[in-house]
């Protein structure tokens, strides 16, 4: 059965764990030499972010990639910072799941609810929006569902539209919630660092 090998792999990695701000810290190595970072909410439970980083083809490490949470700005603190500034009223692509769903936010986006449409690719394994107004074209994958080796289903992706912000939701299928909440349950047997602690403790 392939849905144990992705659990396996996060039983395996080498995991710190950091308590800080109510907010508990998982960082994860891999055989591979990837990291992921997450970030979840002390009291419910809720994933807050997820980052990887991974080494480049010098051997150096790489920029940490965001799959859940606020983007970072790649030019956060650089120099070109000043120079090229992204326009604010650009579309901002953001994922922020909620405990029983995955859910992707697209902020500035003006346009009714009737514009858009979001649909699943099942052969290329993605979603797609699409507005009518031709404004709009967006392709996005589900990388949990392909860690999990799992199916898209339709039937599971909605939409809805307010505050100039485009929500899509889609349903986590039943085989990840029982793989979240093992993990969970495993997450909470590392004992972690405080923030006044220095450094983490490993498992």
């Amino acid at each position: 059965m392939a849905v144990p090998s992705w659990l396996e792999r996060l039983r395996a990695a080498g995991k710190t764990a950091l308590v800080q701000d109510g907010k508990r810290k998982i960082h994860y190595l891999f055989e591979d030499g990837k990291e992921m970072a997450e970030e979840y909410d002390i009291k419910t439970g809720q994933l807050i972010s997820r980052k990887w980083r991974e080494k480049n083809t010098l051997g150096g490490t790489g920029k940490w990639q965001v799959e859940v949470g606020e983007p970072t700005s790649p030019l956060l603190g650089a120099l070109e910072s000043e120079l090229i500034t992204e326009s604010s009223s650009n579309p901002i692509f953001m994922r922020k799941d909620t405990l029983s769903s995955f859910q992707w936010r697209i902020r500035n986006l003006p346009y009714p609810k009737e514009v858009y449409s979001v649909s699943v690719e099942e052969e290329q394994r993605c979603c797609v929006i699409r507005t009518t107004n031709k404004k709009y074209y967006k392709k996005f994958s589900i990388p949990d569902l392909d860690r999990y080796h799992l199916p898209l289903d339709a039937a599971a992706l909605s939409f809805t539209h307010a505050n100039n912000t485009l929500i899509i939701t889609y349903q986590k299928p039943k085989e990840i919630l029982a793989a979240e909440e093992q993990l969970q349950k495993e997450l909470k047997k590392i004992k972690a660092a405080n923030s006044g602690d220095g450094d983490c403790k490993t498992q």
